[in-house]
């Protein structure tokens, strides 16, 4: 049974930096895609990040591309997502997911699995 589980958000000011991560279990990951993605009140959920869980690569969304950047911890199992330079549109609850196709997608239908979220408030 897959099990995403994120942690890391909290409030923060505009300008500053939050941690999420997200820890996976009930498989192995190594041929997965992770994601990150979010969800602001009143809007759809929107693609943020994604990496290969192989090779690392990974892939942004370009409101994120320079601010955020997402990692895999192999001896952990987890996915992290470091949020620097935080801005009041980046308000929203974060999600983590997980999908076996080997490209990366930004569509969230494309994902398997799905955490709980975390919420994320940045003030101004």
């Amino acid at each position: 049974q897959v099990q995403l589980v994120e942690s890391g958000g909290g409030l923060v000011q505009a300008g500053g930096s939050l941690r999420l991560s997200c820890a996976a279990s009930g498989r192995t990951f190594t041929s997965y895609t992770m994601g990150w993605f979010r969800q602001a009140p009143g809007k759809e959920r929107e693609f943020v990040a994604a990496i290969r869980w192989s090779e690392g690569s990974t892939y942004y969304a370009d409101s994120v591309k320079g601010r955020f950047t997402i990692s895999r911890d192999n001896t952990k199992n987890t996915v992290n997502l470091q949020m620097n330079s935080l801005k009041p549109e980046d308000m929203a609850v974060y999600y983590c997911a997980a999908t076996r196709n080997v490209k990366i997608s930004i569509t969230p239908n494309r994902y398997d699995y799905w955490g709980q979220g975390t919420q994320v408030t940045v003030s101004s």
